[in-house]
């Protein structure tokens, strides 16, 4: 595997000014010499990496998160704020997952000047409307579905419960109503200012009837009443390995891997 330096997306490939504004050069004599450039980019270099081993600060402090993220991500270290002792409680003020992704990324970055992993993901129910989506941690049933304004959080059984509820609510004049739904993650590496890798996922699925119908004790979060398309078990009744190949943050996170080793 080798380093990010040289490796880039096509969306993302710096032009010659970003590393110290480098004109084209000319036959006329215009622009530098290649000798000149060459200086001019040694002593203005692009931070490297060597992705053989890191050290990923991952910009979250759910215990569930870092477990899945360490294990996709063998044998890189997964290391939380809160593992090191350091204050992270960004506002989450965006109004895409992507946008939530990025401010959690740039406030980690900021304190530790290390590579870091952000992710923003939640589960979106069509006939709600996307509903919680972005809300999903703070989601406090339909008369809150952006969370307590008080700021109390409740359970996740009793958010389970309620967004049912929410569903079966909305389904009761149309019987043959869909029960669709899909996680979504968007994930950001954040190297710099000016380099970052973004990939947003999707895990397709359906809801389950009703809260007595909810199993498994593995995954977190919505899992236990979220059956994976093409599956007759939900989420959390699948096995880390099994959950992790299909799942929005799996497929993410692998994106993103591929990124940054130049594999894409």
């Amino acid at each position: 595997m080798g380093e990010l330096t040289t490796k880039f997306p096509a969306w993302e490939k710096p032009s010659l000014p970003s590393r110290g504004c480098l004109p084209s050069q000319k036959t006329g004599g215009e622009g530098h010499s290649p000798q000149r450039q060459q200086k001019i980019i040694d002593k203005f270099p692009i931070k490297r990496y060597d992705f053989e081993v890191m050290k990923i600060y991952l910009a979250s402090g759910n215990k569930n998160k870092k477990r899945e993220m360490s294990e996709i991500l063998l044998p890189h270290t997964i290391v939380t704020p809160q593992d090191e002792g350091i204050d992270f409680e960004p506002e989450e003020t965006g109004s895409t997952f992507y946008e939530n992704s990025l401010i959690k990324a740039r406030d980690l970055y900021s304190k530790v000047h290390a590579p870091v992993l952000a992710d923003d993901s939640g589960l979106c129910v069509d006939a709600l409307g996307g509903i919680p989506g972005i809300y999903s941690s703070r989601y406090a049933g339909p008369d809150f579905p952006q969370g307590n304004p008080l700021g109390e959080k409740i359970s996740q059984d009793a958010q389970n419960r309620f967004l049912l509820e929410q569903l079966n609510n909305a389904l009761k004049n149309f019987p043959n109503g869909k029960r669709t739904a899909h996680y979504v993650c968007a994930m950001v590496l954040y190297l710099g200012s000016d380099r970052l890798f973004v990939a947003q996922e999707t895990m397709e699925g359906t809801l389950v009837n009703c809260i007595e119908e909810a199993r498994g004790n593995g995954g977190f979060g919505y899992d236990p009443i979220f059956i994976p398309l093409g599956y007759n078990v939900t989420a959390a009744e699948l096995s880390s390995e099994q959950k992790n190949a299909i799942s929005h943050r799996g497929k993410a996170v692998r994106i993103i891997q591929k990124l940054a080793e130049g594999l894409l």
